[in-house]
């Protein structure tokens, strides 16, 4: 894993122009998202697992999240902002695509994937993984 694709993937994510990204949380309020046509990125609030050891590039907060870009794996965020906190709500078995990227909202929680290469994540409460 690139130590700063964290960081690119912030920017791009918020670089996008409003009609082309999309916010949104689960009914629960614990997972936030942002989806855009450049990738995907969720974050959590309560959690039962621990990040990997945050790693020295990573200036800001750490592990709270993941993100999927146009090419290579998911990853973990390192980021001084969050994505929580969308009015919107995608009700659980719902999804949102934006360009290649869909996310898929459930009581388990949200699966988010690159349908062009099959990279994404799963983050939910009681777990978070990425391939």
């Amino acid at each position: 894993m690139k130590t700063l694709a964290p960081l690119i993937a912030v920017a791009l994510l918020s670089v996008a122009p409003a009609e082309a990204a999309t916010m949104f949380e689960t009914p629960s309020h614990n997972i936030g998202c942002v989806i855009s046509k450049a990738g995907a990125r969720c974050d959590i609030r309560e959690r039962a697992w621990r990040p990997p050891p945050k790693p020295r590039s990573c200036p800001v907060d750490w592990g709270n999240g993941l993100a999927v870009e146009r090419r290579g794996f998911a990853f973990w965020v390192c980021a001084g902002d969050t994505v929580l906190g969308a009015a919107r709500v995608l009700d659980y078995r719902s999804s949102i695509t934006r360009g290649s990227f869909t996310c898929t909202s459930r009581r388990n929680g949200v699966r988010c994937v690159n349908e062009r290469t099959e990279h994404g994540f799963k983050i939910a409460r009681r777990t978070a993984r990425w391939f």
